[in-house]
C-alpha cells in the first residue's frame, strides 16, 4: 500500500513532508503489538491517527475501544478500565465489564493519558506487562490480549520530573513515540484541510459547493491556528453556515479567528522564523488586521449593550432584574450542550472548559 493509498483509506489529510514521515513510520510499526504513544497539541488529530494505526494492524477486524482519560471522574475510571462486581461498591447493581475486556484481542486507545491518576496508573502497569487484572471487587484474575495505543498534549517527561507520571508506566508506553506537528508547521495541509471541510458542510449540509476566494486563504494559511484541526474545522463550518453565498473571502473568517489572549507572553511578538521578509511582513500584518477586528467587534458590542442598559434603566429608574452568575453559567452549559446535540467534548471547546470541568458542573447543577 502506498502513503496516498494508506491516507485515502484512513481519512488522513494533507501533502506535507511531516505528515509523510509519519504515515510511514505508521506503517511500519502498525503490524506488531507494540505500545505506541502519540503526543501532539491539543486538536492535531492524535484519534484519527491511532484508528489509522489500529485499522493497519492484525487487530483490525477487532474491537477498537477509545477512552478519553480526562472525561472521566478519577473515582470511576478504574472501574470503567477494568470492571467491577455486583456489589462492590455503592451504585454497582450488576457485573460490568472494562474497557480493557470489551477491547480483548483489540486496541484500547487511551487518551489523555497524562490525567490519569497515579494510583490507576499502578494498575495500568501490571495490565501492560502481564496482561491480565482483577475486577473492582473480584478474587480472580482476568487475562486479556489488548495492544496499547496512548495520547497525550502534554510533555510527559516534564510530568514525571514533577511526579505527576509514573516514570515507569512512562517508559513503558513510549515504544514507540509519534508526535504530530501543530497545523502552523505544515501550512502547506491547511487549505487542503479546509476544502475537505467545506466538502463535508457541503455534503451533510446539501448546499451548494463553497469557494475560498485568495484573500480568504492567505488568511487562514498565515494564521497560527492555537486550536490546530479541530479549530480550523470549527472555523470553516462556521462560515460555511453564517454566509450568504458560495463564495468565502477575508471578511467571511476575521471575525470567527480567535486572538492570544493579553497575558499570553507571546502577545504581538514576532513568532516567524526561517521565512523570507516580506512573508514574515504579511503575516504580522495579517495578525494585526485579525486583533483589530475582533477588538472593533469587542468595542462595538459593549457599546451596544451599554445602550440598551441605559434605556432600560432610564425608562425603568431602577434595575428589574439581577441574575446570579450561576444561572448565568447554568444556562451557558445548557446551551452548549443543546448546540452540540449533547456532544460534550464538543461543548466543552465551545465553553472554553476541560471535559472533565464540564462533567463536574452538570453533576453539580443538575443537568440533565
Amino acid at each position: 500500500m502506498t502513503i496516498e493509498e494508506f491516507q485515502n483509506k484512513f481519512g488522513i489529510i494533507g501533502r506535507s513532508k511531516e505528515i509523510k514521515d509519519l504515515i510511514s513510520i505508521i506503517m511500519q510499526v502498525a503490524q506488531s503489538d507494540i505500545s505506541v504513544l502519540i503526543t501532539g497539541e491539543s486538536g492535531v488529530g492524535k484519534e484519527v491517527f491511532a484508528r489509522a494505526i489500529h485499522g493497519s494492524s492484525k487487530r483490525a477486524n477487532k474491537e477498537l475501544v477509545s477512552v478519553n482519560c480526562g472525561a472521566i471522574p478519577e473515582s470511576l475510571l478504574e472501574s470503567e478500565l477494568f470492571g467491577h462486581k455486583k456489589g462492590s461498591f455503592t451504585g454497582a447493581i450488576d457485573d460490568r465489564k472494562g474497557y480493557f475486556e470489551i477491547a480483548n484481542n483489540g486496541t484500547l486507545f487511551l487518551d489523555e493519558i497524562a490525567e490519569m491518576a497515579l494510583t490507576t496508573q499502578v494498575k495500568l502497569l501490571r495490565v501492560l506487562e502481564t496482561q491480565e487484572f482483577m475486577k473492582i471487587g473480584s478474587e480472580t484474575v482476568t487475562k486479556v490480549d489488548v495492544r496499547i495505543i496512548a495520547a497525550t498534549n502534554k510533555d510527559l517527561q516534564k510530568e514525571v520530573d514533577a511526579k505527576r507520571f509514573r516514570h515507569d508506566l512512562y517508559f513503558r508506553l513510549k515504544a514507540v513515540t509519534i508526535t504530530i506537528p501543530p497545523l502552523r508547521n505544515r501550512k502547506s495541509d491547511i487549505i487542503e484541510l479546509a476544502n475537505h471541510f467545506l466538502n463535508q458542510f457541503s455534503i451533510n449540509n446539501k448546499t451548494k459547493s463553497f469557494v475560498l476566494t485568495k484573500d480568504a486563504e492567505e488568511i487562514l494559511v498565515n494564521y497560527y491556528w492555537p486550536g490546530n484541526i479541530r479549530e480550523l474545522k470549527n472555523v470553516i463550518e462556521t462560515a460555511a453556515a453564517l454566509s450568504r453565498n458560495e463564495i468565502l473571502d477575508a471578511n467571511s473568517f476575521l471575525p470567527l479567528l480567535s486572538i492570544i489572549d493579553s497575558h499570553d507572553e507571546n502577545r504581538n511578538l514576532p513568532v516567524f522564523v526561517n521565512k523570507p521578509a516580506d512573508q514574515v511582513d504579511r503575516e504580522m500584518i495579517y495578525r494585526a488586521l485579525i486583533e483589530i477586528k475582533k477588538d472593533l467587534m469587542d468595542l462595538k458590542a459593549i457599546a451596544l449593550q451599554n445602550q440598551n442598559d441605559f434605556s432600560k434603566n432610564f425608562n425603568n429608574n431602577n434595575v428589574s432584574e439581577i441574575i446570579p452568575i450561576n444561572n448565568l453559567e447554568k444556562d451557558a452549559i445548557v446551551n452548549a450542550l443543546n448546540f452540540t446535540k449533547n456532544n460534550k467534548r464538543k461543548a466543552a471547546a465551545l465553553l472554553g472548559i476541560s471535559e472533565r470541568t464540564l462533567y463536574r458542573k452538570i453533576n453539580e447543577y443538575g443537568i440533565k
